[in-house]
């Protein structure tokens, strides 16, 4: 079953949206995103299409390319390593979504908005300002889906106000001690 969070809709009954994306879902490369954790408590895949669908939700709500939008969101953290094990000289915000479009651009045929919104998508971050209207959409989606993935994470843990403190406590210690 395909769900984003904050959702119940089974997003392959979607067809509009769906539609956008079932060549990229029967890609076994990016199928083999759901074996990498990602922001705590989810995996790539799952983050991907979170971005994906709410991205395409909001573009086609200000009449912006919802196509190019639900693509792009799903191929935004098309890397394929784990970014604690990785070692670059460069910062993590820096490489991957170049990364990401080396391998999209690898496996599918990208328009020009579609390569903006995965290059660029870690802006303000990176150094590079988005071209498009929608590009700057896929930047707030993904922080937006991000933020949602690890409240979701802490409130399934916590089962009392005093759990989720501890909760939040221990992972802000975790976050803090990675750097």
């Amino acid at each position: 079953m395909l769900k984003a969070i904050l959702s119940k809709k089974e997003l392959s009954e979607l067809s509009e949206y769906y539609g956008c994306i079932d060549d990229i879902l029967r890609d076994d490369e990016v199928n083999s995103l759901k074996e990498f954790r990602h922001h705590i408590g989810t995996t790539r895949f799952q983050h991907s299409l979170n971005v994906s669908y709410y991205n395409f939700l909001l573009c086609r709500k200000f009449h912006l390319n919802a196509r190019s939008a639900a693509r792009a969101g799903l191929l935004h953290d098309f890397f394929l390593y784990d970014r604690l094990e990785h070692i670059s000289e460069k910062s993590h915000a820096e490489e991957h979504p170049k990364v990401a479009l080396e391998n999209a651009s690898r496996k599918f045929s990208l328009s020009e908005l579609e390569r903006d919104m995965i290059v660029n998508h870690m802006w303000p971050v990176t150094k590079t300002r988005p071209h498009f209207r929608e590009t700057f959409a896929i930047t707030l989606v993904d922080k937006f889906c991000a933020a949602a993935e690890f409240s979701d994470m802490v409130i399934k843990f916590a089962k009392s106000k005093a759990q989720l403190a501890a909760c939040v406590t221990v992972i802000m210690f975790m976050r803090m001690s990675l750097k």
